[in-house]
């Protein structure tokens, strides 16, 4: 179960932007809900297994406090981790115990009820999407690199031309910047719309496998697989 909520952490809490995240599990699936404090960024992932510990429905708050917990020493080795229920219903908390059972800690759930009502579920009904690229390592570490030169911009243009991917910082009345992302990429983008740097940059530094599409309906999403889950980010388009 370490993993598990390992692997929630680092895909969600890493970023920076989310600190609560709904579960909602069944013997057939485990499905994970979360949305940034600010909206910019909303996540619907699925671990490829389900996980037998995680089922009803509840929200994992305080991820900052469940991430430190994780990572103390004490529970590196033979940790004890056991999900702690109040009566029959959904989980309410997590107990720890190191494997002398002398270094112990409980993590409290949030219920169905209030994380319902906290995060309220956002449907993405789809889009067409224009472009669909697997991002190379260099292609993201580029984007890096322009972020730095235009630190300044909190977002930058997707665009095609020349049948390549084409990611435009500033305004050229001022400083600004841009590189091919993609060559020849398949589909295109005609429309300007803004897309947040960083978090784009933070999701791409994510571990795992990923693929990124952008759609001239204003919506972009990047999927990563970690091995365990598919999370997938769904970016709505910005207005500056």
């Amino acid at each position: 179960m370490k993993d598990y909520l390992q692997d929630i952490v680092q895909h969600t809490h890493s970023l920076g932007i989310i600190d609560l995240v709904k579960i909602v599990g069944s013997d057939s699936q485990t499905i994970i809900e979360a949305v940034s404090e600010e909206r910019t960024v909303i996540v619907q992932a699925q671990f490829h297994n389900p996980v037998p510990e995680f089922i009803g429905t509840f929200g994992m708050p305080s991820l900052g406090k469940l991430n430190t917990i994780l990572n103390i020493p004490e529970y590196k080795d033979d940790a004890k981790l056991t999900i702690t229920k109040k009566d029959e219903s959904s989980p309410n908390g997590i107990h720890f115990e190191n494997s002398a059972g002398d270094f112990k800690n409980d993590y409290r759930f949030m219920s169905a009820e209030i994380v319902n009502d906290k995060l309220k579920t956002v449907k993405f009904k789809g889009v067409k999407w224009g472009v669909e690229i697997e991002p190379s390592v260099a292609s993201i570490q580029r984007l890096k690199f322009q972020a730095q030169a235009n630190s300044e911009e909190t977002t930058f243009i997707a665009k095609t031309e020349n049948g390549n991917l084409v990611f435009y910082f500033g305004d050229h009345s001022s400083h600004a910047g841009n590189f091919v992302f993609a060559h020849d990429v398949a589909g295109s983008l005609s429309k300007s719309w803004s897309w947040p740097v960083s978090a784009v940059i933070s999701i791409l530094s994510l571990s795992g496998d990923k693929m990124i599409r952008f759609s001239d309906e204003g919506a972009a999403q990047i999927t990563v697989d970690s091995g365990l889950a598919i999370y997938n980010y769904i970016l709505p388009a910005q207005t500056k």
